[in-house]
């Protein structure tokens, strides 16, 4: 249905929830190298318990290797520099949603490449930094799906 992209993640609980997210959703997982942890990490297995079979997950050597791999129908990105609210877009299946490593977000060349349109941003309040990176996947994909009618759920 949608691809989660995961440039450079740091953190293994994130990655871990995430795996389980997509395999919740129905969402392929890709994670862009280097990785800031082994696959096999305890944490990863801890926070995805045993959704990882569930899960599909593929690596990539870079960001390029990962477009030329999939191919997405359209990549977004997701930044707090966005200027899109994620709510304001129409998502469609076989989108791609890029989220940057937890500690830097994505790079400035990578947020250039896509273009103004494409970065989103979710609304927080005006003191905030940044959301958790699971968290923050999470409200999009579900967002993304919820405009698909939930298209492939149990319900």
């Amino acid at each position: 249905m949608f691809h989660v992209v995961l440039y450079q993640p740091e953190i293994p609980p994130n990655t871990g929830n995430i795996i389980r997210l997509c395999a919740n959703t129905g969402s392929d997982l890709h994670l862009i190298h280097p990785l800031g942890f082994v696959l096999d990490d305890k944490k990863l297995r801890r926070a995805g318990l045993d959704y990882r079979e569930w899960a599909a997950v593929r690596e990539h050597v870079s960001l390029d290797a990962f477009r030329k791999d999939v191919n997405p129908a359209r990549l977004w990105g997701v930044s707090t520099r966005g200027t899109t609210v994620y709510a304001a877009a129409r998502f469609e299946a076989g989108d791609a949603f890029l989220f940057g490593p937890e500690t830097r977000g994505l790079p400035d060349a990578v947020l250039g490449e896509l273009g103004e349109a494409a970065v989103l941003r979710l609304p927080m309040a005006s003191h905030s930094r940044s959301l958790n990176l699971s968290n923050t996947v999470a409200v999009l994909v579900y967002e993304a799906w919820r405009q698909q009618g939930f298209q492939g759920s149990a319900d």
